[in-house]
């Protein structure tokens, strides 16, 4: 096939390629499945109370201000589950079916290469998208 043969020879130009389609796709179903607004006012309340605790001085006020923000921590991971559960299965049989291709080309370093083209094009994409 002529697909197979491209990727053969140009084995990192083919995973930059299905990384960046794979994190544009995880990045779309992350945008659908989260309400963003409701992210973006949790990191905004974040940030003011990270500012407030900076320049607390009472222990008292301090605790609370760390429960607040833990539970807000704790929001923001729950939110980010929901995309989690819908690619995990779809994911998974996709590294495996790259593992099988590309360890034979490039030994183990192929996922060194999916993992930098992913981080790069997953930056990209939520700035693009402008989300939280």
């Amino acid at each position: 096939m002529v697909i197979t043969e491209f990727m053969q020879q140009n084995s990192i130009l083919s995973l930059a390629i299905i990384s960046f389609a794979v994190t544009f796709i995880s990045t779309l179903i992350t945008k659908w499945l989260t309400n963003q607004e409701h992210l973006k006012s949790l990191k905004e309340r974040q940030k003011e109370l990270q500012k407030e605790l900076k320049n607390c001085k009472d222990e008292c006020k301090m605790k609370e201000i760390q429960s607040e923000m833990l539970q807000i921590t704790g929001t923001m991971m729950k939110s980010s589950f929901k995309p989690v559960f819908v690619t995990m299965i779809p994911f998974l049989i996709l590294f495996y079916w790259l593992r099988m291709f590309f360890n034979p080309l490039m030994g183990s370093s192929w996922i060194w290469y999916y993992i930098g083209f992913s981080l790069v094009s997953n930056i990209l994409y939520r700035k693009l998208f402008k989300m939280a």
